[in-house]
């Protein structure tokens, strides 16, 4: 390792930090630089993953071309491959005119696919086409085109359970992993932790014109340390922003530190059915409920219509039928639609009676992204883990219920 030469490169991005897996990160990134290997960036949300392919790209041969740092998971399913390999006019409904995508555009550059984990298993398939070949071909069209591009990838994901979920090529993910490069967690880096605080505190106290920036104790500052920051170095940003603008006191002890990070930081695993047998609690089976339906909202929608449209075979009648009736659980606010057995077919109930006697299933649905995006502190990553979606999915359904313009 050139230790010169990584701190340098710290100084030049602003990395603040000492600690040995960040600069075995930023010094594998300089050696690859001067290749055209592909190159995959692991580790937690909230890192800094997207510092090393700035770092790759501007000490490279490329540095004199474009740069396009492309979010894989914040673009629909949908339109995803038009975004990146471009679409002809016409090749779908709002296609008025050509459009030349990532890789057309980066010819000669370097292209940075953040969260590329979360790219459809399609969109995969045309992504390894283009790593071995350098050719891709624009939505709506039959014509090879050409590119000479960079690819550097990050996630999040664990890759090899994704591979054994079938939810990611294995052939990509080889081809993608030329040159791995794993950024640490914060809770790994030690004193780094500290350093950083005091970055934020400054940074803070001079965009506000505060007279002094807060400073942490001894204490607090192993305080500080022993935390394991599940959201890394954006999560101890905002801390330090939070204690910077809200707290009366300069000095910071671990009493005031307490206030602002939790005794035992709020696990996002989803825990076993089979370990929860400490106590009966109505709050989990409100959330299992909650999970059935809306895993089983596109089904009893279609149900409604079928209902809707038709009358059910007189002769039928004497059949167990199904009719939606909301019956209150152990919540008295909240009421869940169960299936009974009626006696004849016209006693179903049309989609406009379920609405007045029901909560409707959009309600259900949105009040289960709210709980999980509060739950979550608004990561819809770890929201759409837990609802058991995609991100993209997520994104779309915090779109279509209004939820991007409310503070959650």
């Amino acid at each position: 390792m050139n230790t010169s030469d990584v701190q340098a490169q710290k100084r030049r991005y602003g990395i603040v930090g000492n600690s040995e897996g960040l600069n075995h990160a930023v010094d594998i990134a300089l050696q690859v630089a001067k290749t055209d290997l592909s190159v995959l960036i692991t580790g937690e949300s909230g890192v800094g993953k997207e510092i090393i392919p700035r770092i790759i790209h501007d000490n490279s041969l490329r540095k004199t071309k474009k740069y396009f740092a492309v979010n894989c998971g914040s673009i629909p399913e949908g339109t995803i491959d038009s975004e990146l390999f471009g679409h002809e006019k016409g090749a779908f409904t709002g296609a008025i005119g050509e459009r030349e995508g990532y890789f057309g555009a980066a010819n000669g550059g370097t292209l940075f696919l953040d969260e590329v984990g979360e790219l459809p298993l399609a969109t995969q398939a045309r992504l390894l086409r283009v790593l071995e070949t350098g050719e891709y071909i624009r939505v709506g069209s039959s014509d090879v085109r050409k590119t000479d591009v960079r690819i550097v990838a990050a996630t999040n994901v664990n890759m090899a359970q994704a591979i054994r979920d079938g939810r990611f090529r294995e052939d990509l993910f080889y081809r993608l992993n030329t040159i791995p490069v794993k950024m640490p967690a914060l809770r790994e880096r030690g004193d780094d932790v500290v350093l950083l605080f005091k970055k934020f505190a400054m940074d803070t106290a001079e965009k506000y014109n505060m007279p002094d920036p807060v400073e942490l104790t001894e204490a607090a500052q192993e305080r500080l340390k022993r935390y394991s920051w599940p959201g890394n170095v954006r999560q101890l940003k905002n801390v330090t922003e939070q204690i910077s603008i809200l707290s009366p006191e300069r000095i910071i002890t671990p009493e005031i530190l307490s206030g602002y990070i939790p005794e035992d930081p709020v696990t996002h695993d989803i825990v076993p059915l089979n370990k929860r047998n400490e106590g009966h609690s109505f709050e989990n089976e409100r959330e299992l409920l909650y999970k059935i339906l809306f895993d089983l909202r596109n089904d009893v929608t279609e149900l409604k219509k079928l209902v809707h449209g038709q009358r059910v075979e007189r002769e039928r009648s004497s059949a167990p039928q199904v009719v939606e009736q909301p019956i209150t659980y152990y919540q008295p606010d909240i009421t869940y639609p169960v299936a009974h057995a009626a006696k004849g077919a016209d006693e179903f109930q049309t989609p406009e009676e379920y609405v007045e006697e029901a909560v409707s299933l959009n309600d259900v649905e949105r009040q289960m992204i709210v709980r999980a995006l509060e739950k979550n502190r608004g990561k819809r990553r770890k929201a759409a883990l837990e609802l058991n979606i995609s991100e993209r999915t997520l994104y779309r359904k915090i779109k279509e219920y209004g939820l991007d313009k409310e503070d959650l």
